[in-house]
C-alpha cells in the first residue's frame, strides 16, 4: 500500500501516461494483497474494503475529471 500511495503522488506530481501505468499496476498488486489478507483471516471483510475505498480514493484526488467519467 505504501508503493502505492508513492506512485500515486508522484503521478499528482508529474501526470504522465506511463505513471498512471505504474499507479495502475500498483493498484492491482495492493488490491490482491488485502484480498489475500481476508481470505486468510488476517483482515476483517469490511476492514479490507475500507483499505481498498481509502486506495481509490486517493487516485481520485489526483485524477483529473475527464479521468474519472472515463473510469465509470
Amino acid at each position: 500500500m505504501k508503493k502505492y500511495l508513492i506512485a500515486v503522488e508522484d503521478y499528482g506530481a508529474n501526470p504522465s501516461a506511463e505513471k498512471l501505468e505504474e499507479v495502475n499496476q500498483r493498484m492491482s498488486a495492493a488490491y490482491s494483497k488485502i484480498d489475500k489478507a481476508v481470505k486468510r483471516g488476517v483482515f476483517h471483510r469490511n476492514n479490507g474494503a475500507r483499505k481498498k475505498s481509502r486506495l481509490a480514493k486517493a487516485l481520485k484526488r489526483y485524477a483529473p475529471a475527464s479521468t474519472e467519467s472515463a473510469a465509470s
